[in-house]
């Protein structure tokens, strides 16, 4: 029988239905209603993301690609691949089992993950292929690789659509299947970086007014080091950690530390009294335990940056196309869980006033004490100047420090003797 309407009496396939001959079994609940052909029906992009939202609630994780399958036959595509990112951002994996890997810096799908873009190409066979960024709020997942002869504005809108609902089921999906934290990987992780691993937020939050986007090294050997951040109505949040050690009870440390900086936070506490709940938690559950840091507030409307640095390398205001020289640099504070052995001073809050389109970025001793070929060490010198050259490419927040960290570990081969910790936050304040 013909593609096209149904034959009077029948009942059509539901959008994203499987075929007769499929193998794939529906997960129970309710259908989603039938319909005819979406390009034959006014609204029919509506009832077909009904229709996907239906059956994604219930779907396995890696059963995503058989459900994008059938929903690309529907919009007339004649294939689409979800493609995630790994934890290093070297590379784009498929879900599809099967195909091959892709190099994320010397590809074309890579080129639209670098810059959150859609990208087309023509195929030897003389179709298209359009490369689709998935992108969960600010975080960039991965690509959607889409096959199809044809891209009009109406597939592309609905590739788009299928995009965004991709998206959020992959963010949802991981926070409890295993299934694609294994898809990520190229290599074992060992124990105190799966204890950290599990810790951490997402690479990268943000809205129209501020990003906080961060990257931690070496992906599967962390020791001591995590970031955290959080954004509300009127404030990001920010914060970095940098245990004493790299072993496992450094990992505890910094776990203590972030939940302390939670438990806080979320309690609506104010910046030196949130670091004294972590002072008191690591003195009453690791007293033989240290963590710098420096935790942070940004208010998104009129751009006041305060923060408590405890012990750690200043943070780092980048303006225009350069890094201002010592902007941040403020009288030092005893290490967390340790003021009562160097100080019986409050912990003290600092503040400045961003300009539009500033990036304050913080960084552990890892970073700058990291070696470069010749045996020297890369220092805050050479590390600035890599920051100037990305901003001065107008490369995003989150590719830029992608960059970066990736620049490091070339020069070590992969091999950093501590963990390097990298967070950046910018701020776009709202237009008048």
């Amino acid at each position: 029988m013909a593609t096209g309407s149904p034959a009077p009496g029948n009942d059509p396939a539901p959008p994203c239905a499987p075929p007769p001959s499929a193998s794939y079994t529906p997960a129970p609940g309710p259908l989603p209603p039938p319909t005819p052909t979406p390009g034959d029906v006014p609204g029919a992009a509506e009832l077909l993301l009904e229709a996907l939202l239906a059956e994604v609630h219930t779907a396995a994780p890696m059963d995503l690609p058989g459900l994008v399958d059938r929903c690309a036959t529907m919009i007339g595509l004649e294939s689409v691949v979800i493609y995630l990112v790994d934890i290093q951002q070297r590379h784009l994996i498929p879900l599809t089992r099967g195909l091959p890997t892709i190099e994320l810096d010397t590809s074309t799908p890579g080129w639209a993950y670098r810059t959150i873009d859609l990208r087309v190409e023509e195929t030897p066979e003389g179709g298209l292929m359009a490369w689709l960024p998935l992108v969960d709020g600010a975080e960039r997942l991965g690509i959607l690789g889409i096959r199809t002869a044809a891209l009009d504005p109406t597939r592309l809108r609905r590739c788009r659509m299928l995009a965004s609902v991709l998206a959020m089921a992959i963010t949802s999906k991981r926070a409890y299947s295993d299934s694609f934290a294994r898809q990520s990987r190229t290599e074992p992780m060992d124990l105190p970086a799966e204890m950290l691993r599990a810790l951490l937020p997402p690479r990268t939050i943000g809205n129209d007014h501020a990003v906080s986007t961060a990257v931690l090294e070496p992906a599967y050997h962390i020791g001591g080091d995590a970031f955290d951040h959080s954004l509300t109505q009127s404030t990001l949040h920010a914060a970095i950690f940098d245990a004493m050690g790299h072993n496992l009870a450094s990992g505890l440390t910094t776990t203590v530390a972030v939940a302390g900086c939670r438990n806080a936070r979320r309690a609506g506490a104010e910046l030196p009294e949130l670091v004294d709940t972590i002072d008191q938690a690591l003195g009453q559950w690791l007293p033989e335990q240290y963590c710098t840091g420096i935790i942070t507030q940004l208010d998104l409307a009129d751009g006041v940056f305060r923060w408590c640095n405890c012990g750690h390398p200043p943070p780092l205001l980048i303006r225009g196309q350069r890094v201002l020289d010592a902007a941040l640099d403020r009288p030092a504070q005893p290490p967390m869980g340790l003021p009562a052995q160097f100080s019986t001073a409050p912990r003290a809050a600092y503040e400045v006033m961003l300009e539009p389109g500033d990036r304050v970025l913080l960084y552990t001793d890892g970073v700058t004490e990291a070696r470069i070929e010749g045996g020297g060490r890369l220092g805050l010198r050479r590390f600035t100047d890599s920051i100037i050259r990305g901003a001065a490419a107008g490369e995003p927040a989150a590719e830029a420090l992608r960059r970066i960290i990736h620049s490091i570990l070339d020069h070590q081969k992969d091999q950093l003797r501590d963990d390097a910790t990298l967070l950046l936050i910018e701020w776009r304040p709202p237009r008048p």
